[in-house]
């Protein structure tokens, strides 16, 4: 009689739908233990070590059943493609059946203990006093989705529905680098409730962007102002806020707007909403980038995607660096208006524009108070504000970075 180490072989062995989890370091090295049984001892028990210390690295000996659930979650095939987009029901029923087929033996295999692993093998009597001092590993629990699993596809259909699939499930925030969209593996996490003023700024931007998700009427967004007021965190803080609604964020370097005909082409089918981040853009003038992004905001046949806003920050509220030279230049040009008309022409195609001003000194302080008061700094006022002011004064001006830089400056 087949016993329940041989039957998760098998079965893992068959998977067609979920095959993918396979490639999965550690999956793959579960299954290569299983296929192990009918190997030398020597053979086995090497993949017996190699697998615990896999699992060791990856921080889940005491967690198998989470370690390969996961790896399904984050599996991306036909099924979690047609999930995340809400139409997994119209997939023809063998394919359901399949699906239902793969997530029980996934769940099967998640189940099996090191003893049981261990006791499987043929020859374990020739083993046994090596086994007895093995390392032993935990199942622990499935990830939710796969906890909550009762025999239909819906409760883990609804996971991808909820997040997207692959590494858009996996992963919060992207760049574009070398022509295609790269996971970031360490992602800023500030959270909207971390700010302290600009509080009319953010809520222009988050009105925007909860409009984009509610398929309301939205605009591309241009962030501009002085340096250090929280433009970029803004936008970070956004993708953090919203992510369970299924928005994303992938910052596309200005170097590179040439770039997102290939961009728009792999997210427009995406059931996710896209925030496309181009940080700290500026343009001199003759650059091509210029006319790219003009291009792509409006009038362009590459047009961005509906399920994409374009968020920029700048220093500049009209983009394009101005030198007295170039003005000295336009004496002799018979079309003044029209270069002047051409350099406000791409601020204006964002149709949301904040502005972000330098806080007043009642407003900085504010800041530093508000900061200090969250990592817990025991100072009075009265030297707290004195040393915030002499800082501001050494770094040239008052901004939130400047109170931020304070405040940590204070436990150096």
């Amino acid at each position: 009689m087949m016993n329940d180490v041989t039957r998760a072989k098998l079965n893992l062995s068959s998977l067609s739908i979920f095959r993918g989890i396979l490639t999965r370091s550690v999956p793959q090295a579960f299954y290569r233990l299983l296929c192990s049984l009918g190997d030398e001892p020597e053979a086995f028990l090497a993949c017996y070590g190699e697998f615990y210390a896999l699992i060791s690295e990856r921080g889940c000996s005491d967690s198998l059943a989470y370690a390969l659930t996961e790896a399904a979650l984050f599996d991306e095939n036909c099924f979690t493609r047609a999930a995340a987009g809400g139409v997994y029901k119209e997939l023809p029923d063998e394919v359901l059946r399949a699906v239902k087929r793969d997530c029980e033996a996934i769940l099967s295999a998640s189940r099996l203990g090191s003893d049981e692993v261990l006791q499987a093998y043929p020859r374990y009597d020739e083993i046994a006093d090596v086994a007895e001092s093995l390392p032993k590993w935990g199942c622990g629990e499935c990830a939710e989705s796969f906890r909550m699993y009762d025999g239909s596809p819906e409760q883990i259909a609804d996971y991808y529905r909820r997040n997207g699939c692959g590494m858009f499930a996996r992963y919060k925030a992207f760049i574009w680098r070398d022509g295609d969209i790269r996971p970031v593996l360490n992602y800023d996490t500030i959270e909207l409730d971390d700010f302290t003023g600009y509080e009319r700024q953010r809520e222009k931007v988050t009105e925007n962007t909860r409009a984009f998700l509610e398929g309301k009427s939205c605009n591309n967004c241009l962030l501009f102002g002085d340096m250090g007021t929280g433009k970029s965190s803004t936008v970070k803080a956004m993708a953090n806020e919203f992510r369970p609604q299924g928005l994303r964020i992938v910052e596309m370097p200005k170097e590179q707007l040439f770039d997102f005909p290939l961009l728009a082409d792999k997210i427009a089918h995406l059931p996710l909403k896209f925030i496309i981040f181009i940080d700290d853009l500026s343009f001199q003038h003759q650059d091509q980038s210029y006319t790219a992004l003009k291009a792509v905001l409006e009038g362009g046949l590459a047009a961005r995607p509906s399920n994409a806003l374009i968020y920029a920050t700048s220093n500049r509220r009209h983009l394009v660096k101005e030198r007295l030279s170039d003005r000295a230049m336009e004496i002799d040009d018979i079309h003044t208006r029209d270069n002047m008309q051409e350099t406000l022409s791409l601020s204006d195609r964002f149709g949301l524009s904040v502005c972000y001003t330098v806080p007043t000194k009642k407003e900085f302080l504010e800041i530093v108070a508000a900061m200090a008061a969250q990592k817990g700094v025991k100072m009075t006022e009265e030297m707290l504000f004195a040393g915030a002011e002499r800082f501001a004064l050494q770094r040239g001006g008052r901004s939130p970075r400047c109170a931020k830089q304070y405040i940590e400056s204070l436990f150096c």
